[in-house]
């Protein structure tokens, strides 16, 4: 397994920076698992100077950003040279205000993992999170620095479709009902959170309650209201199935809620594809029997 690795200047700046309290937390599990990186130039001194992955043969550098290094983690993404040079998803800690961030090869990055159903990461929490879900595959015990992860009872979910992927995102619902009607809440935008109560109530769920608490349309602000959750810390985890192929007449309220998330980089995770939700599924329901 082999990932694209970059984080914008805040996030390697410093001792402290959100790059390094990931390693700090996940050096080990990356050991453990082989997991590659082709790092972006800077962000890769960055980890060799602080002492990071040291004599860890999988970490390679890519040329810094302003030679390209973020264009050929999307290549590569996509795939080339015949399978040789192949990423499985990437990890790209944003920060939200460094203008880089909405850069057409940043968007790039998102949209082609999103296509290609790979993992796109772009918070400290989303980036730990998944390091555990592939340990867990692996078939590792459960790692108790991620426990926050999985006290489903006492977290928000939110699921969040666009209107091509809404079939998806209840066919997601009906299959893992059980598992999502863990969280102790659940919140949706207009249309999806319309549907997703009808498919609950289908299900027994009690018809004088909702299973997601609907806020406005994607359109109307429903995307602004689940990000202010975000930001206050009321929102932990969402599930988001973009449908990277159509312009976005919103663009500017789902940019909002995805600026959101990588503000909250160390609380909040965000999974963006059918396939990826499905892994993390089948990992949660894993780790719990493990506990």
């Amino acid at each position: 397994m082999r990932l694209g690795l970059a984080a914008n200047q805040l996030h390697h700046g410093h001792g402290d920076a959100a790059l390094f309290r990931w390693l700090r937390a996940c050096e080990p599990g990356i050991r453990e698992l082989g997991i590659g990186f082709g790092a972006v130039g800077r962000t890769y001194d960055a980890i060799v100077r602080a002492g990071w992955l040291a004599d860890y043969p999988a970490l390679q550098r890519f040329p810094n950003g302003r030679e390209g290094g973020l264009m050929k983690l999307v290549a590569e993404v996509v795939g080339l040279d015949d399978g040789a040079r192949v990423l499985d998803g990437a990890i790209y800690l944003i920060d939200p205000v460094d203008p880089s961030s909405v850069f057409p090869e940043a968007a790039a990055l998102k949209r082609q993992c999103v296509i290609h159903g790979k993992p796109f990461i772009s918070t400290v929490a989303s980036a730990r999170d998944w390091i555990e879900m592939e340990r867990i595959h692996a078939g590792l015990a459960p790692d108790p620095g991620a426990d926050v992860f999985h006290r489903l009872e006492s977290r928000t979910l939110a699921l969040i479709a666009h209107d091509a992927m809404k079939p998806q995102m209840l066919a997601f619902a009906a299959e893992h009902f059980d598992l999502l009607s863990r969280y102790a809440h659940r919140v949706a935008t207009g249309t999806t959170g319309q549907r997703l109560n009808e498919l609950a109530w289908s299900r027994g769920w009690p018809a004088d309650r909702a299973w997601v608490q609907r806020y406005q349309s994607g359109p109307m602000g429903g995307d602004a209201q689940i990000a202010d959750l975000v930001l206050e810390r009321r929102c932990h985890r969402a599930i988001f199935f973009e449908d990277p192929h159509v312009a976005r007449q919103h663009e500017a309220d789902i940019q909002l809620l995805e600026r959101a998330v990588t503000t909250r980089t160390d609380e909040a995770v965000c999974i963006t594809s059918p396939r990826v939700a499905a892994r993390w599924v089948e990992a949660a329901r894993l780790r719990c029997r493990n506990e």
